[in-house]
Order: structure tokens, then sequence, then C-alpha cells
């Protein structure tokens, strides 16, 4: 009796397991698409093109969804998602999506002040720079020019001349940082004492030397946060974001474990 009971029992886990097997796979050829995925899609397209779709653009929105899905279906099968560089750093990407999306996007004042305060230096403002400026080309004896055409100034002659700049002869509000860019290191730090209204030099740059008539200054400043309020917000956000990231990783991180061959030369 036990016996019989015993392989009736096993006949019936059998046929479940069959039917779980069929099941499963008759599953697995459902698509299901959401009336929310069609209007995301529907709200992309119109974004992009600029109006409403037509009912032939739908059916080809819906149709096209359809294939991707089918084609992303039957590469799962064919294990084509394994060891692909390209689909692991986008579902890596995504779940840090996801991560983020979990931060409100309106912080506090209070927020907003604390983190002002810990990366002023972020938001301070650089001195500026208003000049003119006399060039003397490296490639025709800049210096020696430069230094007669100098001593010619000091003496009261107006009528200097000059070899032409590429990037003009004055300049309006330029930082020493803007100053570096198109002169170079070396001639951006003579600003940092240089004397107003008086002409000074030679200043050897990238391309040669200048004679130098600062015209105005304005000395930097931290604004209030009242004045970059936009810019402190949407930098408190980011450095939200990347924490919240960081900070997931660090919670999961002690679930694994890496093994990295000892013997592998790099």
């Amino acid at each position: 009796m036990k016996r019989k009971i015993f392989t009736f029992v096993c006949i019936g886990l059998f046929i479940y397991l069959i039917d779980i097997g069929f099941n499963s796979e008759e599953n697995s050829k459902n698509i299901y698409i959401s009336d929310q995925e069609i209007t995301s899609l529907i709200s992309a397209w119109k974004s992009q093109v600029g109006r409403n779709p037509t009912d032939d653009e739908i059916a080809r929105i819906i149709n096209n969804l359809v294939e991707e899905e089918i084609l992303y279906r039957e590469a799962l099968l064919l294990d084509l998602d394994k060891e692909d560089r390209i689909i692991k750093r986008r579902l890596a990407q995504k779940i840090t999506f996801l991560k983020q999306e979990t931060l409100t996007d309106t912080p506090s004042n209070a927020e907003l002040i604390e983190y002002y305060d810990l990366n002023k230096d972020k938001y301070y403002t650089k001195p500026t720079y208003s000049f003119t400026h006399y060039f003397y080309s490296a490639e025709n004896n800049s210096k020696i020019r430069s230094e007669l055409s100098f001593k010619e100034i000091l003496k009261g002659n107006q009528n200097i001349t000059s070899d032409p700049f590429f990037l003009g002869k004055n300049f309006i509000d330029k930082t020493t940082n803007e100053i570096s860019r198109n002169f170079g290191t070396q001639f951006s730090l003579q600003f940092d004492d240089i004397p107003v209204n008086e002409w000074v030099g030679p200043f050897k740059s990238s391309f040669g030397h200048h004679i130098v008539l600062v015209r105005d200054s304005k000395p930097g400043y931290y604004p209030l946060i009242t004045e970059v309020l936009n810019r402190v917000e949407v930098d408190l956000f980011n450095s939200n974001k990347e924490a919240a990231i960081n900070n997931y990783i660090n919670q999961v991180k002690s679930e694994y474990k890496v093994i990295i061959n000892p013997n592998l030369k790099f």
C-alpha cells in the first residue's frame, strides 16, 4: 500500500514538473505591453519630432517595441548577455539612475546654506582685468624691440609701433585663468600686483613680449548665496546623487568576494 502511494506521489510530482515546464515556456512567449510604456514611447516620439504621431506611426512604434522585446528574449536564450562589457555597463548605469531617483529634487534652505558654506571657494569670483597691450613677436627680436618701445613710452612718445596680435589689442574683464589661456602662465602671473593706468613691461608670453596698460581691475569676492543659488542647488543635488550611489555600493560591497589570480602579470 505504501509503495502504491509513493508511486502515485512520484507520478503526480513528475506531471507537476512537466506542467510547470510547459507553462514556463508558454509564458516566456507572452509579451505584455503596458499603457504607460506606450504613452512614454509616444511622448518621446513627440518631443523628437514636434507633433503627435499618426495612427500608422503609433502602430510602427508598437511594432518596433514588440520586435525589440522578441530580439531581447531570443538574445537571453542564447546567453548573449553574458560577459558583455557594454551590457554590464548599461545595467550598472541603470541601477545608478534608480538609486539616484530616490532623492528629493528640492533641498531645504538649511541644506543649501550648509553646502554653500562648506564649498564657498567653489563660488569665489576671481579678480578681473581690463587692459591693452603692445605685442612684439618672438620671431622678430621681441625682447629688444619691446624694451626700446617701452623706453619711448616712458619718454611720452605715443607713436609706438608693434606687431598685430591674433586675439586683438584690448581685453575686458579677463580673469588670470583666461589671461593664462590666451597668453601663457608666465604672462598671467604678472597681473597679481600690477598697477592700474601705468604702462609696465615688457612681459614675456608664449608668443613674444608685451607692454601692458591695465585700465581697470576688479577685486575677487565671495558672492552672496542668493547670487549663485541656482548653481548651489544643482551642485548640491549632484553631490547628493553621487553620495547616494557611493553609500549603496559601500553597503553591498561586503556581500561580495573578489578573487584575482595572484600570479597574474600586469
